[in-house]
């Protein structure tokens, strides 16, 4: 069976491959079942391995170095943060025409949200876990392995999300969006010092148990910039009064709060035409958070 695509530069992923590389390079592990899981995310293939397990394998080039990432730093950030991170057990080889490494992991029970449906107390959860993330002392991390643009001003992408609005025109208000982006885009400049950023808290990146943050997922986006970017959760998965919630609890200027209302828009407008064939819950999400910002400033 063949991993189906999201992005045209992808390479082939055949579930009888992966499952002789895992048979091969981590035999005891051999014969275990593989299911592929169903995920709003784009740079990684996730397929189950028996009960307890997930094999990840980036799907495009560019991800490569975000899984290396993840491998050096997630079991740093798993013994300080308050819930359960997918931490890799074991870094696989490029074999049987697979081009890169891969990961298994311990897999971790939970369900992703519903963009609309968080509630008040998983609201101030959310904040209590961005707010200890960002508390994290980032001591000697090497600032060159650890940046990204999601940790620098909004604003910086302006000519992607132009685009990108552009490229909505047949599927949203382009005129609407394009009068948001240039309100939302003004955000001050930080005045703060960067700390350790998630730089992708969606959704589909979060586990819940009987309605609670169960374990946060994909760290491969971590770097280390302007906090305003792990914002983005109170446009992508909240409400008006969860997001007040969080507001309240996670407690950040007005500026910071603006920088990430802008990065829900820009993240989602630029995600929203680009995957709305081939990623419908991710477009799902996208198109959920622009409308969530587009309420805010109306």
């Amino acid at each position: 069976m063949l991993i189906s695509k999201l992005h045209p530069d992808e390479v082939d992923v055949h579930i009888a491959d992966v499952a002789q590389l895992v048979a091969d390079q981590f035999p005891q592990w051999a014969g275990l079942p593989l299911t592929p899981v169903k995920s709003s995310g784009t740079d990684n293939v996730m397929l189950r391995l028996g009960d307890d397990l997930v094999v990840r394998l980036p799907r495009i080039a560019s991800a490569v170095p975000s899984l290396a990432k993840e491998v050096k730093y997630a079991p740093m950030m798993g013994a300080q943060l308050p819930v359960p991170l997918a931490v890799p057990l074991a870094e696989g080889v490029p074999g049987i025409g697979y081009p890169w490494p891969w990961t298994v992991s311990r897999w971790l029970p939970g369900e992703t949200p519903r963009p609309g449906t968080a509630s008040p107390a998983l609201a101030r959860q959310l904040a209590d876990f961005v707010t200890a993330l960002h508390a994290l002392d980032t001591g000697a991390a090497p600032r060159d392995e650890l940046t990204s643009y999601r940790g620098a001003h909004p604003g910086t992408t302006d000519d992607a999300a132009r685009a990108a609005i552009a490229n909505c025109e047949g599927l949203l208000d382009v005129a609407q969006l394009t009068a948001a982006w240039n309100t939302v885009k003004l955000a001050r400049e930080s005045a703060g010092t960067p700390t350790w950023i998630h730089t992708d808290m969606q959704p589909g990146n979060l586990l819940l148990s009987d309605g609670r943050l169960a374990g946060v997922l994909d760290w491969g986006g971590l770097a280390i910039g302007d906090p305003a970017v792990d914002l983005i959760v109170a446009w992508n998965l909240l409400d008006a009064p969860a997001r007040a919630v969080f507001r309240d609890a996670v407690a950040v200027d007005d500026a910071t709060w603006d920088r990430g209302r802008a990065w829900a828009l820009t993240i989602g407008v630029v995600a929203y035409p680009y995957y709305v064939d081939s990623n419908p819950a991710l477009a799902a999400v996208s198109r959920y958070q622009m409308g969530q910002v587009l309420a805010d400033i109306s």
